[in-house]
């Protein structure tokens, strides 16, 4: 599997966010490449709680991992507002 992967860099929390998804995709991909068994799953994960909540964990260490490599996205603020906006 080839990867546009350059760095861990974004501009922002919602870039590094989106990142975060990205590579928790790219996980999937190069853990099961056949598309098709793929979507044979998809049903069984798609509607089993602890599945989606075992992806939720798996995408916040990966937004984690961008977060610290953009060091909190270079301190703007003193201590960045924390939620949704």
């Amino acid at each position: 599997m080839q990867s546009n992967l350059r760095s861990l860099t974004t501009r922002t929390p919602q870039e590094g966010f989106d990142l975060a998804v990205t590579l928790s995709q790219m996980g999937v991909l190069v853990t099961q490449p056949s598309e098709e068994i793929r979507e044979l799953l998809r049903p069984v994960y798609s509607t089993n709680a602890d599945s989606l909540i075992a992806v939720s964990q798996v995408i916040a260490t990966n937004f984690q991992t961008v977060a610290a490599a953009n060091n909190y996205w270079r301190s703007s603020c003193s201590r960045p507002h924390i939620g949704w906006r």
